[in-house]
């Protein structure tokens, strides 16, 4: 063979391992092209929040190129991993793709799981008993929907714990400018609202506190309306009034409850109106005629339901309507000689409950306060009656005891006269419950009405005592709870002298004496 033969054959050889590694590179570069291709697909689509056509090409085309680079690379692939060092690597990523599962495992049970700690005093991060009686009943689906175009993360937080206790309930924040069909459907004129909407059902929240929306939560999902109606005409608390000693906090409330609220003058309308769901009559100063009485005594009969609040040194004229129920009216008023008042700015005839009856009505309260300005006893008229089972609601201490007369209290400097005046523990409440076929009477009596006033009813259980003596009467015991807390006023406030010694104690004193003892240590060390 000649020389010249033997070179072209060389040639032919290099050409052909020149065409191959040429194939191997152009197909490795195609694989890393479909893995760009991929991830900016990928991202295209979580981005958008929609898989458009550009996002389906670089997706597609993507995958394609993969699949070819893989297949025409299949030996050197193969080659790759059967080298000692490419199985170090491939344990090193398998062990790191398992701890990426189990991470993603955890992050997905904490997802359907959910579980946060609240470790504030008062559990101002948690849903309130009451809330969560609430959301825990809804059974159809509840939109929560916020009209802005940023978002707003406390609002998410807040509503992220509704969706904990019922997946029924979703949120979602949606842009007005963006989805203007939306926000004309749910009648939204202006950015930053929040509707509540269940069905047909739409409510408008005026607020976006806890309180604002469970009340929008009920009321979206409430089949029934019920009526609290007030009587009027005998110096009654006032619905309107906004001073210490109105009602106006406890008509807001029963509004945002989902009760209608309304006042009643049994004269003009000759009875007690049919569409009166709980009847009220909160610390009458005048006696009511005898037919109003009776008006009332009928209403019972006949299966209402009542919540009496009687002060002490007045005559309501309604001793026998209660009586009737095996509940007896003191003429008295309660004295609290335990001094525990002080701590909170009231005085002996501010009487502290904190032994509570077994009723609904006081279940949660444990061993928690509430107060009573001037109360009276109100009392079981015969433990041995087989009929009627009242349940004294409220105690008040050992310390406390029942005068008849404060004047003569006076002139012997407010001491206890165990002759004349009834020792505690005193009851200061009463409530009954009679059925009788389809009746259901429900009768709630406390010998004070001044607990529920605009100016301590936000104290310790007080409103608590009241909405929930509300909500037994008119049977709706999935809202018999606590109600939201307030934070407590932890602020201490400080003398000059207390200021500037502070000061030279935090800022001077001690940081000397760390940087002293430093010296010391180095020069000994030194």
């Amino acid at each position: 063979m000649s020389p010249e033969g033997n070179t072209g054959d060389k040639e032919k050889k290099g050409s052909s391992r020149q065409m191959k590694f040429d194939r191997n590179e152009l197909f490795r570069t195609a694989g890393y092209l479909g893995a760009a291709m991929l991830v900016s697909g990928l991202l295209r689509y979580s981005i958008q929040g929609m898989l458009q056509l550009f996002s389906e090409i670089l997706l597609i085309a993507g995958g394609v190129l993969v699949l070819a680079a893989i297949i025409f690379n299949f030996r050197l692939i193969v080659g790759f991993f059967t080298r000692r060092s490419s199985k170090l690597g491939t344990n090193a990523a398998v062990i790191t793709l398992a701890v990426l599962a189990i991470l993603a495992l955890v992050n997905f049970l904490g997802e359907r799981h959910h579980k946060r700690f609240d470790l504030t005093t008062e559990k101002l991060f948690t849903l309130s008993d009451q809330t969560r009686n609430i959301v825990k009943g809804v059974k159809q689906d509840v939109k929560i929907i916020r009209f802005d175009k940023q978002k707003d993360q406390d609002i998410a937080d807040r509503v992220a714990e509704y969706v904990s206790v019922n997946r029924h309930i979703n949120y979602q924040n949606v842009d007005p400018q963006e989805h203007p069909e939306i926000a004309k459907e749910y009648g939204v004129a202006r950015a930053g609202q929040v509707i509540v909407a269940s069905g047909n059902r739409k409510e408008r929240l005026e607020g976006t506190s806890e309180e604002d929306f469970t009340s929008a939560i009920l009321k979206a999902t409430s089949d029934k309306v019920n009526t609290v109606c007030f009587i009027e005409g005998h110096g009654e608390k006032a619905l309107t009034d906004p001073g210490q000693i109105g009602y106006k906090s406890v008509a807001d409330e029963l509004k945002r409850e989902n009760y209608i609220t309304k006042t009643v003058n049994l004269v003009s309308e000759n009875g007690v109106p049919s569409d009166c769901t709980v009847l009220v009559d909160a610390g009458p100063a005048k006696a009511l005629f005898p037919q109003e009485a009776e008006m009332i005594g009928k209403y019972l009969e006949n299966g209402g339901k009542a919540l009496l609040l009687i002060d002490p040194d007045t005559n309501p004229g309604l001793a026998d309507v209660v009586k009737a129920w095996n509940i007896s009216l003191g003429d008295n008023t309660v004295i609290d000689a335990s001094g525990v008042g002080r701590m909170f700015g009231t005085g002996p005839a501010v009487p502290l409950v904190s032994e509570y009856g077994p009723h609904p009505i006081t279940q949660n309260f444990g061993r928690t306060m509430s107060f009573f300005p001037l109360a009276r006893t109100v009392t079981i008229a015969d433990k041995g009656n087989t009929k009627l089972f009242p349940v004294e609601l409220l105690k008040t201490s050992s310390f406390s005891f029942a005068v008849k007369n404060l004047e003569d209290l006076k002139k012997r400097g407010g001491k206890l006269d165990p002759k004349v005046d009834m020792q505690g523990p005193l009851s200061i409440g009463v409530a009954v419950e009679r059925k009788e076929g389809d009746r259901d009477t429900r009768l709630v009596v406390i010998g004070d009405s001044d607990f529920a006033s605009n100016q301590v009813i936000s104290m310790q259980r007080n409103g608590d005592l009241f909405y929930n003596a509300i909500n037994w009467l008119s049977a709706d015991e999935n809202l018999i709870s606590i109600r939201p807390k307030s934070p407590t006023n932890r602020r201490v406030n400080l003398t000059e002298g207390e200021t500037r010694g502070l000061f030279w104690f935090s800022l001077v004193l001690l940081p000397g004496f760390v940087i002293l003892a430093g010296i010391i240590i180095w020069w000994k060390r030194r």
